[in-house]
């Protein structure tokens, strides 16, 4: 019974040297499933963002300009580096919101892109 309690003392600390090289591991998996919600955020922000101003710009008299409109009805983390472009004529309206995806990877500020979406609603 010696042999085996010296082979147990010597396995000592085994599994924390294995712990140190899961860590990084479980870290970088975690930080891109925080990515990829927040790429989904910012798409479902642009969506909502191009909903209201195409709605806004559907107004005869609108209180408001429709990109002001736009960053309003996002987060404003979000809406600072927004874009706005507008098309249509006629009976509708169309507008396009372009929200810059913010990134939680460190060193990946430009990485990940512009999430894009259109809108169109009718005229007053």
């Amino acid at each position: 019974m010696p042999r085996n309690r010296r082979a147990l003392h010597r396995d000592r600390g085994q599994v924390a040297i294995e712990y140190m090289g899961f860590i990084p591991l479980l870290l970088i998996v975690g930080l891109c499933a925080i990515q990829l919600g927040v790429a989904a955020y910012a798409a479902n922000q642009a969506g909502t963002a191009a909903r209201a101003a195409a709605r806004t710009a559907g107004h005869d008299q609108p209180e408001t300009t429709p990109e002001d409109a736009g960053r309003r009805a996002i987060s404003s983390w979000l809406a600072d580096e927004s874009t706005f472009t507008s098309s249509g004529g006629g009976d509708q309206v169309t507008y396009t919101a372009r929200v810059k995806v913010p990134s939680v990877i460190p060193g990946m500020e430009d990485a990940f892109g512009w999430a894009e979406r259109s809108s169109t609603m009718p005229r007053d």
